[in-house]
């Protein structure tokens, strides 16, 4: 006789989960330890970044020289900024800073990198070479360019000399002066941007172009219908960032100029510079600069939100 024996019946194992407080003291333990790290970061960025900024707003309600005691005098900084001819001299300056920087700044950077794409070998060094005055101090790279520029003897009027035109008074003109700014800054800026653009045009799928081709299109409607609409998002940010870059320039006007001929070339972190450091009003220096935050802040949220369906590919 065979005796069947039954198998003993398996038990259910049910994973024991912790309790909801446990789980809460873990996570706020991992909270902790994140703060901690975090601390030192955040004390410095706050330190050298936020308490300056609101430092300079609490300076713009008071008459101050950062040494003797502030007097409180309100909106008084503002309304002196706000009625001074210079600060319209100043917007119009930076407003055609920034229309000559769109205009010859802004492509300059998307042919050099659609022709440098184009190029099978030796691409190393010519991405090195677009980059390398990036690379040169500002300060150094606008003095060589201040000798370019030299009416007598600069190398910009010697070339044109052998072709028989010049010389001309680059910086010494109003009418050429702001448009000679632009031109250094163009040539100093370009070559990241050049290579932002380039890693993003190798990014775009050939079949794209090999399609367009099969379909008879030259070069500029490669250009125009394929390259262009994949590179939307990096242009609108690139284009964004070219914005608040150009409202900012002071380096510039500062070295080769120092805002003349004739204000021709005072911007408007230039005249702050002057409320402040020459003037010795930090008051209305820190009340225009509060002006200036304020209307990048306002034109960055239009610009994105106007942006916000174009750079979606």
């Amino acid at each position: 006789m065979t005796t069947l024996l039954a198998p003993a019946p398996q038990r259910d194992t049910v994973a024991v989960q912790p309790a909801p407080a446990s789980r809460r003291r873990a996570s706020l333990r991992r909270e902790l330890i994140g703060l901690v790290f975090l601390a030192p970061a955040l004390l410095v960025f706050g330190l050298f970044s936020w308490w300056p900024i609101l430092r300079g707003l609490l300076i713009s309600f008071q008459r101050t020289n950062l040494v003797d005691p502030a007097v409180w005098v309100g909106l008084e900084n503002f309304r002196a900024v706000l009625t001074d001819p210079l600060v319209g001299t100043a917007v119009g300056n930076t407003l055609l800073f920034v229309a000559l920087g769109v205009v010859i700044g802004f492509p300059a950077p998307i042919l050099l990198a659609a022709l440098m794409s184009t190029i099978r070998r030796g691409g190393a060094v010519y991405r090195v070479l677009v980059y390398l005055p990036v690379v040169v101090p500002p300060v150094v790279a606008i003095l060589l360019w201040k000798w370019f520029y030299d009416p007598g003897s600069g190398l910009f009027n010697q070339a044109l000399g052998l072709i028989g035109l010049g010389p001309y008074p680059w910086l010494q003109s109003p009418q050429s002066a702001m448009l000679s700014l632009v031109l250094e800054a163009t040539w100093a800026g370009m070559g990241g941007a050049a290579l932002i653009y380039l890693a993003a045009m190798t990014g775009i799928p050939a079949e794209l172009y090999e399609a367009a081709e099969s379909d008879g299109a030259g070069i500029w409607r490669r250009i125009w219908h394929v390259m262009l609409p994949q590179l939307r998002p990096v242009i609108g940010l690139l284009l964004l960032l070219q914005l608040i870059g150009t409202i900012q320039v002071f380096t510039e006007p500062y070295i080769f100029t120092q805002g003349g001929p004739d204000n021709a070339t005072l911007t408007i972190l230039l005249l702050i510079f002057r409320y402040g450091f020459q003037d010795g009003e930090y008051g209305q220096a820190a009340a225009l600069s509060v002006v200036l935050a304020i209307v990048l802040a306002a034109l960055s949220a239009v610009y994105l939100r106007l942006t916000r369906s174009w750079s979606k590919t």
